[in-house]
């Protein structure tokens, strides 16, 4: 009270200024942002940043059908056809170069293919559209050493009726294509559907 003996009403507390409330918006989204980057690149091991284990593996479709005839022509320039590898087991992948999981999955399918080369198989990878440069350059980064060529016009992606990217093809020993999945794809998945093909008789 005050001197008069009338009571004295409570100071209304200012609402915070509209400043300060967009501060704390603010603020929160940057953690959340910041959050969010580190939950995906956790994990990156690839040269290129991308790791395999950050996109879905996909799961190969058992089936049969014969192998398109593919003429394209490796980086050197040097004619290559898919007939060249008859009686070899043959993993076709259709890959670009601006595509991450195409990426993540290229060092899964280089230790795969030093692991199998001796067995009578091989992989192939089919870059599709891109120029020279680009691709010799991620095929450095990856320290890729199974066989590149260049589709300028994306035949390989016709000739399998497949335009999504990454997709590859397994070929027998006779020239029949077995097994065929579209997404990354990782080193445990190929050893328990594509080892049993090149150990068949």
């Amino acid at each position: 009270m005050n001197r008069a003996g009338v009571r004295n009403k409570p100071k209304r507390r200012s609402p915070p200024s509209r400043a300060m409330s967009f501060a704390f918006i603010g603020a929160g989204l940057i953690i959340l942002s910041g959050l969010a980057l580190l939950l995906l690149t956790r994990g990156s091991k690839t040269a290129g940043g991308e790791d395999v284990q950050n996109f879905a593996p996909a799961v190969p479709m058992s089936v049969e059908f014969p192998a398109p005839e593919l003429h394209l022509n490796e980086m050197s320039g040097a004619p290559a056809s898919l007939t060249d590898y008859k009686g070899q087991v043959v993993l076709i992948n259709n890959w670009a170069f601006w595509c991450p999981p195409c990426r993540a999955e290229l060092p899964e399918l280089q230790s795969y293919y030093e692991k199998h080369r001796a067995d009578g198989f091989t992989v192939i990878g089919i870059e599709a559209g891109g120029e020279l440069v680009d691709v010799k350059y991620h095929v450095d980064l990856y320290k890729l050493g199974f066989p590149i060529w260049l589709d300028p016009q994306t035949q390989a992606l016709r000739a399998f009726r497949n335009g999504s990217l990454p997709n590859s093809y397994v070929v027998d020993r006779e020239g029949t294509v077995r097994l065929a999945w579209t997404g990354p794809i990782n080193l445990a998945t190929l050893e328990k559907h594509v080892t049993p093909l090149i150990n068949e008789p």
